[in-house]
């Protein structure tokens, strides 16, 4: 007794994932659309490797700034014309000054200044040279001494001391005349 039945019995087993137009159309989509995304994004990685490191664009230059000794020589104009009290102020000191930035002692406070002129020129260009508490080493600035010094006068005069403003020094020539 033999089941001679012809009605396919598994014909399931045979077909394959896509049950419809639908999920064809979205197959087929997504073949060709992610190998595109996977292609730029290793075409993206293997460009970002060519990209020049930083300081690397001149490298003679960044290699000499790595190995330079630590002190360095700067070669200024000796006959440049030296700043007023009041230029160095506007160029380096306002920034804090006007502002009472962190401590700092305002333009024209009679009341802040007056400790710090009791202390004399000599300590207030000190401080102003070698910086003191929140303020840097000449403000951060890089100005010669004596313009830093006619600043520290514009400031403390403007409170009311009575410096009188640092000259520069004459030369041998001119003294002589």
């Amino acid at each position: 007794m033999s089941d001679n039945n012809n009605t396919p019995v598994h014909e399931e087993a045979h077909t394959g994932p896509v049950k419809n137009p639908k999920q064809l159309l979205l197959t087929v989509f997504f073949s060709f659309v992610v190998p595109i995304f996977v292609i730029i994004g290793l075409v993206l990685y293997v460009t970002a490797a060519k990209k020049p490191e930083a300081g690397a664009v001149d490298l003679e230059k960044a290699i000499a700034a790595r190995i330079q000794k630590i002190g360095s020589i700067e070669i200024r104009d000796a006959n440049r014309q030296l700043k007023t009290g009041e230029e160095v102020f506007k160029a380096q000191c306002t920034s804090c000054h006007t502002a009472g930035v962190v401590g700092a002692p305002k333009f024209g406070d009679v009341a802040a200044w007056a400790p710090r002129i009791k202390t004399g020129y000599e300590a207030l260009l000190n401080s102003a040279v070698k910086g003191k508490n929140a303020m840097g080493a000449q403000g951060g600035g890089d100005f010669e001494t004596l313009e830093i010094g006619r600043a520290v006068v514009y400031m403390a005069n403007a409170a009311g001391a009575k410096f009188d403003e640092p000259q520069a020094p004459t030369a041998p020539a001119e003294a002589a005349k």
